[in-house]
């Protein structure tokens, strides 16, 4: 029997032993879906700290509950593992490792490539390989197919290789890992047709489409769309501050609209593992080609200056009340880089905080979800304690995250100055709150009393 209807039958019986490395925020979910359908699923990750919490039948992350996680490792459906010698076992394998950027905003693929090495090291049988990591065009065949090939191996015989990109949406209660729509691309069409059998058996919908090189774009496609329009919408939010117009009204008002408008909000900057990160790997793969991308250049540079925008908004209102922002005490509410989720990968809080920092301000946070992250010398910072009587002592509070567990009443009743980058605070009307995309009133206007 070949590699390829043996691998069929496997599938089908769901006798096929899958590896899912990378047990993250993207390979933790998928690990527990394919085992909760029933296979065997081997979860490979070198965090040890991770494979412990694991293995005492534990999640570390938000979407995935203790109660999903503890009778699959109890029954030996899911055995999380830092040993690469299970490789050796696998009829298929998903590469959900990170991939991130280097110092010069260069794709960092080196852990798909330690992966290669181990898969190269280790694997016998030929698995079905499905690359899962968010990566520039080409990179499936690059740096998988052409390294097998070195060895030997062919790809559609010997071995069997897809690229399926992710579509983590962290604390999405609405879209999980089983009822997402999956792109998937083959490297040959038996490929294909065996990555659409895989992972038909535990998610709701599959898109097949013509190649790797297609599912690698589609992704890179999609949030480099909502990096574009994020931009777009933070340098009108901006215009409308100049022109004294409430940006946050005139988007409200655009939404009435039942065709040809779909509403992008500003912010303080953009936050999380792939719309600050694809658009650079496109920007990078296509500049191999000749091809300069200015909308994504003009579109990373006005996103990543959101955050000075917002100190300097800051330190605006700050005068209002006869103070610098050197010395002044600054509380940040909310770290995380969307509502309601722990996860501060990329968060524009970060370097906001790190602005207030450098300019001489005293800066806490406070965030129910993230209570702990690394300042830029990787130094712990924890959040403070929810404590509204203590408060009084800031001089401003910036809302970066517009979590729901937040009392906006009671924090814009602390008299306390607001800049809300937000519109969280939409509703509430006092004298002391100011937010992005609408325009300060002139320093004539009544001042509210601010508590020293």
């Amino acid at each position: 029997m070949d590699r390829f209807t043996a691998l069929q039958q496997k599938i089908e019986n769901k006798t096929a032993k899958v590896g899912v490395i990378g047990l993250g925020y993207v390979g933790l979910p998928l690990a527990v879906e394919i085992a909760r359908h029933g296979f065997t699923v081997f979860g490979i990750d070198l965090d040890l700290k991770k494979i412990e919490t694991l293995q005492r039948g534990e999640s570390y992350i938000g979407d995935v509950p203790n109660e999903s996680v503890r009778p699959l490792v109890e029954e030996g459906r899911f055995i999380p593992t830092a040993d690469y010698r299970v490789l050796k076992e696998l009829d298929a394998i998903s590469i959900c490792v990170p991939t991130p950027l280097s110092e010069n905003q260069d794709p960092d693929t080196s852990y798909i490539s330690r992966v290669v090495d181990q898969i190269k090291h280790y694997v016998q049988n030929g698995p079905l390989i499905t690359l899962e990591s968010t990566t520039y065009p080409g990179t499936t065949e690059e740096l998988i197919q052409w390294e097998l090939e070195k060895m030997g191996y062919r790809v559609g015989v010997d071995f069997f290789l897809c690229f399926s990109p992710e579509r983590v949406d962290p604390g999405n209660n609405r879209f999980q890992t089983t009822n997402t729509p999956k792109v998937i691309g083959g490297t040959t069409e038996k490929c294909l047709e065996l990555g659409v059998k895989l992972y038909s058996n535990f998610i709701e919908n599959i898109v097949p489409v013509s190649s790797t090189k297609v599912a690698e774009m589609s992704k890179l496609l999609e949030n480099t769309f909502r990096s574009v329009n994020i931009a777009f919408i933070n340098e009108m939010a901006l215009m409308c501050e100049r022109m004294g117009i409430d940006v946050w009204e005139v988007i409200k008002a655009s939404s009435t609209k039942p065709f040809g408008f779909m509403p992008f909000y500003p912010g303080p900057g953009i936050g999380g593992h792939c719309i600050p990160l694809d658009p650079m790997y496109l920007s990078w793969k296509a500049k191999g080609y000749r091809f300069f991308s200015k909308f994504i250049d003009l579109a990373q540079s006005i996103n990543n200056g959101m955050p000075d925008y917002v100190v300097y908004k800051a330190s605006v209102i700050l005068n209002r009340y006869a103070k610098s922002l050197r010395n002044s005490r600054v509380l940040l509410l909310g770290m995380a880089y969307k509502p309601d989720i722990d996860d501060v990968r990329e968060s524009p809080g970060l370097q906001v905080y790190e602005l207030f920092k450098d300019a001489g301000a005293f800066v806490d946070y406070y965030d129910p979800h993230a209570v702990t992250f690394k300042d830029k010398h990787g130094q712990e910072v924890k959040s403070v304690e929810y404590d509204i009587r203590e408060w009084n002592k800031y001089d401003i509070m910036v809302l970066i995250t517009n979590h729901s567990a937040f009392n906006y009443r009671e924090l814009a009743d602390l008299g306390v100055a607001i800049l809300d980058t937000r519109n969280a605070f939409d509703g509430i009307h006092v004298p002391h709150l100011y937010k992005l995309g609408t325009s300060i009133a002139p320093v004539e206007a009544k001042e509210p009393s601010m508590a020293i």
